[in-house]
């Protein structure tokens, strides 16, 4: 029974119930006479396939119960292919369930064979997809430059792929040392514009007093010691791209000359009068709240909303699982070649203080610890004291290095949750994590959870 492939079937009629459930007696069918039942079934069961009645009570005349458990089915687990079935009269119904996510849809009375061959193909792109997915994670490389395993930064990278063939401005935020500009990179990498320049220009690392002349270039004469005619780095990123990094500390009165440009495309030198076309990106970055600023005066409003056409939010590194630890083993790797040194690895020790270590630098810190690290070890693995991270105050703030040890955290964590999301009622409790009563207390006396019903 464990073997087969799980199929759920909301259905209110009995008689129904009990063909399906025949007809399909070659899957381990699970059986949902309405909404609240089929949506515990999804969540105990997972299944792949799911046929679904529209005409699900209380409102069957318009459907709109059958519409609403297929919406949530397909929020909770979007990938689950869902088999509408109605009656002769609701087509319009039914291909309005397929225009919000349904597999298909079938029409009654029910052909068992009609609607077998349907089920089957279902299971078929299921498993198709999954494999599809597992084909993805094992040959997708990450970006240019970018390591990355964490959900949060995968879904930062689909950001970057979506956003890369436009001519979005795109506003890049996260705190010093993430890789702000190493994602601006990948995105003029992928992009129309990738054969042409990248300039890249940090606001706060140039004094106020030259970084107009910085940007916009100047004419010969323009002030003491303009002895000739200089473009600007916006100008030398001609049909490029051009990165304005640490914008928060771009100075007040630049902003609106900064502002002009991106309304207008054109650059006046400074001490000229020619206006000058420029066909360039514009990327923003900064690790500063901009809406902090806007509300001390210090950064336009305007230009907040001209440079965040797009908002890429960067995780810190202590955000990111286990990405630190696959980060850190990349850079050994690089390292040692750089170096020309043969360290093969992390103690369990020194792993355990990467994975758990709040890194505040972020990726500059971590790339700075292995460097040194690679370097200085007298080992051929590189020790927790090589490392030189302060021990963590206690065992029980490291990240557990044992696989046990995290499941046991992950599920009481979740059953707390649920308890607190149904005021500590074991029936709904089991309900939201997909589990059995009976089932949730045998977890109650191994974690020791103490409840109060």
């Amino acid at each position: 029974m464990d073997d087969k492939k799980i199929l759920l079937i909301v259905e209110d009629d009995l008689g129904l119930q009990k063909q399906l459930k025949w007809s399909f007696a070659d899957y381990q069918t699970v059986v949902a006479g309405n909404r609240t039942e089929a949506i515990t079934a999804l969540r105990r069961f997972t299944p792949d396939v799911v046929t679904l009645d529209l005409g699900l009570p209380p409102d069957a005349a318009n459907a709109s119960e059958g519409l609403a458990t297929l919406k949530e089915i397909l929020a909770l687990a979007p990938s689950t292919k869902i088999i509408v079935v109605t009656g002769n009269d609701d087509r319009d119904h039914a291909i309005n369930a397929v225009a919000l996510g349904a597999y298909d849809f079938y029409q009654k009375p029910i052909d068992t064979d009609v609607l077998g061959l349907i089920v089957r193909r279902a299971f078929q792109l299921a498993e198709l997809q999954k494999d599809y997915t597992k084909l993805q994670q094992l040959t997708a490389e990450p970006l240019d430059g970018i390591i990355a395993s964490s959900k949060k930064m995968q879904d930062v990278i689909r950001m970057v792929e979506k956003v890369a063939p436009t001519t979005a401005t795109t506003l890049l935020l996260g705190e010093s040392g993430t890789g702000k500009e190493v994602f601006a990179k990948a995105i003029h990498g992928l992009s129309s514009r990738a054969e042409h320049p990248f300039v890249a220009v940090n606001c706060a690392a140039i004094p106020e007093n030259l970084l107009e002349s910085e940007l916009f270039g100047y004419e010969k004469g323009a002030f003491t010691g303009a002895s000739q005619q200089t473009k600007g780095k916006i100008e030398y990123a001609h049909k490029g791209t051009f990165m304005l990094d640490e914008i928060g500390d771009l100075p007040f009165p630049l902003q609106a000359k900064l502002l002009r440009f991106l309304q207008e495309r054109v650059v006046e030198r400074i001490g000229g009068r020619q206006a000058i076309p420029v066909d360039v990106r514009i990327i923003c970055a900064t690790h500063q709240n901009l809406q902090n600023l806007i509300e001390e005066g210090k950064f336009r409003s305007d230009l907040y909303y001209r440079i965040s056409e797009i908002t890429l939010n960067i995780p810190a590194l202590r955000e990111r699982g286990s990405d630190s630890l696959t980060i850190a083993t990349a850079l050994l790797k690089r390292y040692n070649e750089m170096n020309n040194r043969q360290v093969r690895g992390f103690t369990e020790e020194a792993a355990k203080a990467i994975q758990s270590y709040p890194w505040p630098g972020n990726i500059r810190e971590l790339e700075n610890k292995i460097k040194r690290a690679v370097i200085m070890t007298d080992g051929v693995y590189i020790s927790f004291d090589d490392l030189e991270l302060p021990a963590a105050e206690n065992e029980e703030e490291a990240m557990p290095f044992n696989l046990k040890t995290v499941r046991e955290i992950a599920e009481t964590d979740a059953i707390r949750k649920a308890l607190a999301l149904s005021n500590n009622n074991v029936s709904n409790a089991a309900k939201l994590l997909g589990i059995s009563r009976p089932t949730l207390y045998s977890f109650f006396d191994k974690y020791n959870i103490q409840v109060n019903e």
